[in-house]
């Protein structure tokens, strides 16, 4: 059985990343990138759908595990009866290979390590064929099925039920290496890693990012360690930005919510970059920016909400039946069929993120004023259209009133691009969509007898992405509709003192009803209570959501409050995005208070 989700750490190269249990196990890894079929599966099974076992043989007194500063370089210590020691774990940067390198250093004693491997390629449909490969200074491994290879070095492991197996010694002083290399199995066997250069390189890569520019204030360690992981998640030559790493964990616990996050959504990799931007890395809107180019390019009537990694269009969802679920959640899926969607938050989403960009001083590109023109072109023909909604409603369409203000955002973005920089673009067509909007959301989105915004025309229910129409400018945090609203969002989705999503118990989405407190959601009421005169609130529901985080500063898609774990896919971007947010909210709400 998978451990709990708060008690994998991730390791990456900006291509794919690793979980890491707590006992020592690799129990999801995906080569060569992110949405690459499993290799190592047990996340969402058992150890026989795949892992990579590595841990003293003998019973653990203690472990401590923590990054090496300010980097995806994994350091755990082991205490045992017999002595004490440390592995360092990391994805190497820069040397262009898919590979992971496994330090053990001997610190007190001697102790007994043990190692269990479980190739199992393709979402653990294919059982490689093993082979042990000689060479002069190691002991190498191959495992080979389909397209697939890999190669591990170091002790030497015996072919045991289906699996390999090993146990070594490590005494104080010494050092012991393993690595795993993937490669394409038509190819030749690469040769070993430089690990003293790889780990130099790969800390270096990390630290020279994280140092770029200073962050302070408020919760800055959790706001630091939020950064890494947006930056994680974008892969390194193409600039997309994955919402998650993982498929699949589940919303519900044995429910059905079970998605497949690792792929670009334009909502997430455009608030990304408005977050990266608040915090000083201009150096990432460019990439961005040209991955948007790249996978929107052609009729802006083909745009979809999300893309794949490399910007690819076709992300057709399928269960995977050779994978039983994270704790018997299923269906698996791979693919998303939410890329068929119109979700017309979106365009509001990418043009803020241009808008602010533009704020910062960074330069239009040649061809990026001509898409957003473009792309307000395709606003003007569909800004009337119902939708699925930021949620991805698997229901009917409908008029969302959370996305008829993101399409008041793309065009009050559009307008100010023209009246403030010196754009061109029809302006005086644009105010007059952005006028009617104005005078149908306060109409139809409005209810005036419950005080608040609702969540889609004609409904009196709320959601939580209500919170996001003062993040975007379109009233003031301390406008009494939007204090209304707010209220009304606490007295309907408050579970335990977090926020759920939407009340799934409304029906509107198609699905089983049920799931728990959305973590981003309640970090924009926190930015919301530190922009709207209540500091001290904003403050206590900070507190407790960063000690949501787990030990290394990872935070998933949800909380559940009555089991106290976190739930979904992990490490969410969405999240953690959202907590940079807060953050920065309540530190501005400080500086106004002491003035």
């Amino acid at each position: 059985m998978p451990m709990r989700i708060e008690d994998y750490a991730l390791i990456g190269d900006r291509h794919t990343a690793a979980l890491i249990g707590r006992d020592g196990s690799i129990d999801w890894l995906c080569f060569p990138r992110l949405d690459s079929p499993s290799m190592f599966g047990a996340l969402l099974g058992s150890e026989q759908h795949g892992r990579w076992l590595l841990a003293p043989a003998d019973p653990v007194l203690e472990t401590h595990r923590r990054y090496d500063g300010e980097t995806f370089i994994l350091v755990t210590r082991w205490v045992t009866s017999t002595g004490e020691v440390e592995t360092t774990e990391f994805m190497a940067s820069g040397d262009r290979r898919a590979d992971i390198i496994r330090r053990v250093r001997g610190i007190r004693g001697t102790v007994r390590m043990q190692q269990e491997l479980r190739v199992r390629f393709g979402y653990a449909s294919a059982m490689p064929w093993m082979r042990q490969q000689p060479e002069k200074r190691n002991h190498a491994l191959v495992a080979v099925a389909g397209p697939d290879a890999v190669v591990v070095r170091g002790p030497k492991l015996t072919a045991v039920d289906h699996a390999h197996a090993g146990e070594f010694s490590v005494a104080e002083g010494e050092t012991v290496d393993l690595s795993l290399i993937w490669y394409p199995s038509h190819r030749p066997v690469p040769g070993p890693v430089d690990v003293d250069g790889s780990l130099r390189e790969t800390r270096a890569s990390w630290t020279t990012w994280a140092e770029s520019t200073e962050v302070s204030g408020s919760y800055s360690a959790a706001v630091r360690r939020s950064l890494l992981v947006l930056r994680a998640l974008t892969h390194e030559d193409t600039g997309g930005i994955a919402a998650a790493a993982t498929t699949s964990l589940p919303e519900t616990w044995g429910g059905v919510r079970n998605w497949d996050y690792r792929f670009v959504w334009l909502r997430d990799a455009s608030q990304t970059v408005e977050v990266l931007l608040s915090r000083g890395f201009s150096t990432e809107v460019e990439p961005w920016r040209g991955w948007l180019l790249r996978a929107i390019a052609g009729a802006p009537s083909d745009v979809q909400i999300m893309y794949g990694l490399g910007g690819e269009r076709e992300l057709a969802e399928s269960e995977v039946h050779t994978l039983p679920g994270y704790r018997g959640a299923v269906p698996v899926r791979r693919g998303n069929d939410a890329h068929k969607q119109f979700q017309g938050d979106v365009f509001g989403e990418v043009m803020f993120a241009l808008h602010r960009a533009r704020d910062k001083g960074i330069t239009e590109g040649r061809f990026s004023w001509p898409l957003q023109r473009a792309l307000m072109a395709f606003v003007e023909e569909v800004c009337h259209r119902p939708d699925s909604g930021i949620w991805e409603i698997r229901g009917p369409s409908r008029h969302f009133t959370h996305s008829r203000v993101m399409m008041w955002a793309a065009f009050d973005c559009a307008i100010r691009g023209v009246r403030e920089h010196g754009l061109d673009g029809p302006v005086d067509r644009w105010e007059i969509a952005r006028r009617e909007l104005v005078d149908e959301i306060e109409t139809q989105g409005f209810n005036a007898e419950l005080g608040s915004y609702v969540q889609f025309y004609g409904s009196t229910e709320v959601d939580a992405s209500l919170l996001q129409l003062a993040q975007v400018g379109y009233l003031a945090h301390d406008d009494p509709r939007m204090l209304g609203t707010v209220a009304a969002i606490e007295r309907t989705l408050m579970r335990d003192g977090l926020l759920l999503r939407y009340r799934t118990e409304a029906g509107i989405d198609g699905l089983p009803p049920g799931e728990h407190p959305f973590l981003a959601c309640s970090f924009w009421l926190v930015e919301h209570y530190a922009l709207s005169g209540r500091l001290d609130e904003a403050i206590t529901l900070m507190d407790r959501l960063v000690g949501f985080s787990n030990d290394v500063g990872l935070l998933s898609e949800e909380y559940d409050v009555e089991q106290r774990c976190q739930v979904g896919n992990t490490p969410q971007a969405l999240s953690h995005l959202a907590l940079v947010r807060a953050a920065g909210a309540i530190d501005t709400a400080t500086a106004m208070t002491s003035a």
